[in-house]
């Protein structure tokens, strides 16, 4: 566990500090300032009252001030350097919190979508907001909290063992024992946070489902089961944070244990030097200040443990992000030229899971540019599987697949996934204006491409009868529109990025007969000169394909148009009359 802690901060945490290194060295060294300030002030009380237990006719004003300026000025230099730590540190802190932040983002937008599929979205939010605000906290306090601890140990040990070894032996032999006791409950602790950050994901992942789909939750008036299932993981979590701080409240009270010995050996063996003049009254006293500021310290420590293990979690869970693969090829390949359009399956298997079983087993399948291809077949038998597989977005575990003769697993999948447009049934609108929503498909769009692509998908009069037009806020998700016109907006998307190969996912299936037509008129237009594939279950809207795949968990079992499937018997024309009937 050591070498796997050492080995997580140098990949994925130290490299974080190399930006900040100058800043860094600074904190450390306003740090020394401010604990040299500490560490001088029992030398300054040792010293006068020794002068008053001697002699107290040496003790005079100008002594008094003397010492007093000194530690003023060092006052005023622990105020600059507390100051510098506080912001300019919690500032480093809130950059490598940045950094961070933008590199698991980064990452994610990598991963294939196998990934997203078993992986909640809620439990991604979680490392993205709460992990890493503990792991800045982490970053600025361990370097500084670990130093200044180290400092007074050293020096106040250095100087008690100047003017008594032998009671400064005895009173630090209860400071290894306090960091061996501490050791297995930070281990515990770890653990108790590492759930509780999984349950809270947990927490996140349970709220965002509720609440995104709250339209169905109110409609079923099902508010009762979605409260009694939050309230289930919401007392989880509230378990494992007992735990938690089970743990802690073990480490606090080992701590307080260890330090009432130090001052109990403090008391009977100082004592006892005392009675036989082995140590002076000022020396005794500079003995209990040095001892006060230790525990003190080492209760600062222990008190930080808590922040620690929540940094080192959070560092864990960052770390397996960073460390998910990306797509195969992500950022690689070979540029694509002029695309034309030709697809071809070359004896291609596919699975989500071995023990599952094949999705499609040993498809091979030519399409030439241009050309409009309908997938049909009963709900499971692999149509959306086999576009996905088009675009990349699930690898095939046999076989291949060929863009204008070429293996796409060669090409530059960014520019593979630009040469290819996706209408789909549930539409997915950001946030935002309907123009920024349709210019998503065309990073360098204007509002002129905006406007035509409008037109050309048959939203364009919808949109200007809008108060605010192509600025109108669609609202989360588009809430604010209705089915059909979310769907309109989406083809205008692929119309302005204006790919040569064209994948419509049942785009019409969840419409009303008029926007069905409105949007079937909108597809033919975009459909035009473009490779397509067109997935559907509704086979009325595919008797137009210059050919029909049917597909069935056997693989490919019919191909050809509509009339030369319905003229033998077979899948399609028995789903085609199911259909209709």
């Amino acid at each position: 566990m050591k070498n796997n802690k050492k080995g997580l901060l140098k990949k994925h945490f130290i490299p974080y500090f190399k930006k900040h290194k100058a800043v860094l060295v600074l904190d450390l060294f306003c740090a020394l300032l401010t604990t040299g300030c500490e560490i001088v002030l029992p030398m300054i009380i040792r010293e006068i009252t020794s002068v008053a237990t001697t002699d107290i006719s040496k003790l005079t004003w100008t002594l008094i001030v003397r010492l007093a300026a000194v530690y003023g000025v060092l006052k005023l230099i622990d105020m600059a350097a507390g100051y510098y730590m506080t912001y300019i540190g919690h500032g480093m802190g809130v950059k490598i919190e940045k950094d961070m932040r933008e590199d698991m983002f980064s990452h994610l937008l990598t991963v294939p979508f196998s990934y997203f599929d078993k992986t909640k979205v809620g439990q991604l939010m979680s490392r993205i907001t709460t992990d890493l605000f503990d792991i800045a906290e982490f970053s600025h306090h361990c370097p500084e909290e670990f130093f200044i601890a180290g400092i007074k140990i050293v020096a106040s040990f250095s100087i008690l063992a100047s003017i008594n070894f032998t009671l400064t032996l005895a009173t630090f032999i209860t400071i290894p024992l306090i960091f061996f006791g501490s050791i297995y409950f930070r281990r515990k602790m770890r653990a108790a946070f590492k759930e509780r950050r999984v349950i809270a994901g947990d927490v996140n992942a349970q709220t965002e489902t509720s609440l995104l789909g709250i339209r169905v939750v109110k409609s079923f008036a099902n508010e009762e089961l979605e409260r009694e299932k939050f309230n289930k993981e919401s007392t989880a979590l509230s378990a494992v944070q007992r735990d938690s701080y089970k743990y802690m409240a073990r480490l606090n009270s080992v701590t307080r244990l260890f330090d009432g010995m130090m001052y109990v050996i403090m008391i009977i063996l100082g004592g006892s030097f005392l009675i036989k003049g082995r140590i002076t009254a000022a020396d005794m006293t500079a003995y209990l200040l040095y001892i006060g500021m230790l525990i003190a310290a080492i209760k600062r420590i222990v008190e930080f443990t808590e922040q620690f293990e929540k940094g080192m979690t959070g560092i864990e869970r960052f770390a397996e992000i960073l460390e998910a693969p990306s797509e195969e090829g992500y950022g690689e390949g070979e540029a694509l030229a002029e695309v034309k359009g030709d697809v071809e399956f070359d004896d291609v298997s596919f699975s989500y899971a071995k023990e599952k079983g094949d999705v499609l087993a040993n498809i091979s399948l030519k399409v030439k540019a241009g050309e409009n291809i309908a997938v049909v077949g009963p709900s499971g038998s692999g149509k959306t599987t086999l576009c996905s597989l088009v675009s990349r977005f699930y690898e095939p575990q046999q076989g291949r697949i060929l863009l204008d003769g070429r293996d796409i697993r060669e090409l530059s999948l960014s520019e593979l996934r630009n040469a290819i447009g996706v209408v789909q049934q549930d539409v997915y609108l950001f946030s935002g204006s309907i123009l920024e929503n349709i210019l998503y498909g065309k990073k360098s769009g204007t509002r002129e491409d905006a406007v035509e692509a409008a037109k050309q998908a048959g939203v364009h009069d919808f949109i200007m009868s809008l108060p605010e037009g192509y600025d109108t806020y669609v609202g989360e998700r588009g809430v604010m529109l209705s089915g059909g016109q979310k769907q309109r907006i989406s083809i205008a998307r692929v119309f302005v990025k204006n790919p040569p190969i064209l994948i419509l996912d049942e785009a019409t299936s969840a419409l009303d007969n008029e926007s069905e037509l409105y949007i079937k008129n909108s597809l033919a237009r975009l459909s035009k000169g473009r490779t397509t594939f067109t997935i559907a279950h509704r086979l009325s809207t595919v008797r137009n394909a210059s050919r029909i795949i049917v597909l069935t968990e056997k693989g490919i079992e019919q191909q050809g148009t509509h009339e030369e499937l319905m003229a033998v018997e077979g899948v399609y024309k028995r789903l085609y009359e199911n259909s209709e009937a």
